[in-house]
C-alpha cells in the first residue's frame, strides 16, 4: 500500500504526529511519502506560515491568541471561499500532478492547511480515501470547511464539538492522536531511574518544548526551594542558552540537564510528575505514560484550549502567578490522594494504540 502524509510546518507536533503514523506503516512493509504541502507547492509560503507562527506564539503569543479566537468566532465558510480558496486555486495543479504521479492509496492530513487543500482537489475530481488528525484536544478553526472521509480526534468526548460543525458521527474516530509506538512500552520508575543514572526518589520532568520556550529557569528554581527530597530533570529542547544558564547554577536539589533528547519516552517512565506546555502531541504522550502534568505557560489559542481540556478532567493542575510550581509540588507532596486521582482521570482518557488503530482502519478502507 502507498500512504501519502500530508502536513504544514507550524510547530514541530503536526510533522511528529505525521512522522509517528509514517514510521509505523514502514515497520508494516508500506510505503510512505510525508510531504510538507506549502513547502512542496512555495518554499516561499511554507516559510511565512512557518516563520510566522514561531514568531507570533514566542514574541506576540496574545496577539496570535486573539487571531485563533477571531477565527472560532468567524463564519469559516465565508472564509474558506476567499482566502483559503484562492491559495488553493493558485497551487492545487501542482498538488494535483503529485497525486497523479504517486497515486497514493490514502491521504492522511495532518494540519487543517492540508485537509483544506485535499478538499478543494476533491470538488476537482482528485478523489482519494483520506483522514484528517485534529492534533489537538479541541477542533481547530476550519475543520467544518475540509470534505474529508474521516476525522481522527484525541477522544471521545471532542464528538459533540465535531457533529456541531456537521461532521457525521460514522465519519469520526475517536481513537487518539498518533504517537510512536515506544510510548506504549512501559518501563518501571525503578528501572527506568537506574538506566538513566538518576537517583531512586520523587522525580519531575520539566520540559520546555522543542524550541526552548517556557519560564522553565524561573519553575526549577522555585522548586528548588522546597524542603522536600526530590531530584529535577529538565530538558531544555534546542534553547542551548537556557541550557548553559541552568547547568552554571549551584543546586540544593539533584538535578541533571539535558538539551535536545530522543528518549523522552524513557525520561517519562522515570518521572513522578511532568511540568510542560500543553501540545496535543505531548499531552498524549504524557496520558499514555499516566503521568500527572503541571501545565506552565500554555500558547494562547489550541494549548489553552487543550489545558482547558485537561482541568476539565482532573488530569492537570495549572501553574500561575498566583498558583506557582513550588507550591503545587508541596500540595502533592502533602497529599498522595490528590495525585492518585489525576491519575485515575488520565486513565479514562488515554488512548495508548491510536497508531495501531489508526494502521488497522486506513488498511480496511483501502480494501473496499
Amino acid at each position: 500500500m502507498k500512504l501519502l502524509i500530508l502536513s504544514i510546518t507550524a510547530g514541530q507536533g503536526h510533522h511528529q504526529t505525521g512522522l509517528a503514523v509514517s514510521t509505523y506503516f514502514e515497520q508494516q512493509g508500506h510505503q510512505v511519502t510525508q510531504l510538507d504541502c506549502y513547502e512542496y507547492l512555495s518554499p516561499a509560503m511554507k516559510d511565512m506560515v512557518s516563520h510566522g507562527y514561531l514568531m507570533s506564539t514566542k514574541y506576540s503569543p496574545k496577539l496570535y491568541g486573539k487571531i485563533y479566537r477571531l477565527a472560532e468566532k468567524t463564519d469559516n465558510q465565508d472564509t474558506y471561499s476567499t482566502v483559503f480558496q484562492l491559495t488553493n486555486s493558485l497551487f492545487h495543479n501542482k498538488m494535483a500532478k503529485f497525486l497523479e504521479e504517486n497515486a497514493p492509496d490514502a491521504v492522511v492530513c495532518t494540519h487543517v492547511f492540508a485537509a483544506i487543500l485535499m478538499s478543494y482537489l476533491a470538488e476537482k475530481g482528485y478523489l482519494y480515501p483520506t483522514i484528517g488528525i485534529i492534533t489537538d484536544f479541541k477542533v481547530h478553526p476550519y475543520w467544518e470547511s475540509t470534505r474529508l472521509d474521516y476525522y481522527v480526534v484525541p477522544n471521545e468526548y471532542l464528538i459533540p464539538s465535531l457533529l456541531k460543525k456537521g461532521i457525521k458521527k460514522e465519519q469520526i474516530l475517536p481513537i487518539g492522536i498518533p504517537i510512536f509506538e515506544k510510548f506504549n512500552q512501559k518501563t518501571d520508575k525503578k528501572t527506568a531511574r537506574k538506566e538513566l543514572h538518576l537517583q531512586q526518589m520523587p522525580t519531575i520532568l520539566v520540559m520546555s518544548g522543542s524550541m526552548g520556550f517556557g519560564n522553565v529557569y524561573k519553575i526549577i528554581k522555585s522548586i528548588d526551594t522546597l524542603p522536600y527530597e526530590l531530584q529535577l530533570v529538565t530538558v531544555c529542547g534546542n534553547n542551548k542558552k537556557l541550557k548553559k544558564k541552568i547547568d552554571k547554577n549551584d543546586w540544593k536539589h539533584p538535578l541533571v540537564n539535558f538539551g535536545f533528547v530522543s528518549n523522552v519516552d524513557k525520561l517519562m517512565d522515570a518521572a513522578d510528575y511532568i511540568i510542560t506546555k500543553p501540545g496535543g502531541l505531548t499531552v498524549s504522550e504524557a496520558l499514555t505514560k499516566e503521568l500527572p502534568m503541571l501545565i506552565s505557560k500554555p500558547i494562547p489559542g489550541q494549548e489553552e484550549r487543550n489545558l482547558e481540556f485537561l482541568l476539565n478532567f482532573g488530569c492537570c493542575m495549572r501553574i500561575s502567578k498566583t498558583s506557582p510550581a513550588d507550591e503545587i509540588i508541596a500540595q502533592l507532596m502533602m497529599n498522595s490522594k490528590k495525585t492518585e486521582l489525576m491519575l485515575e482521570n488520565i486513565r479514562l482518557l488515554k488512548k495508548p494504540q491510536s497508531t495501531k488503530n489508526l494502521y488497522e482502519h486506513i488498511i480496511n478502507i483501502t480494501k473496499r
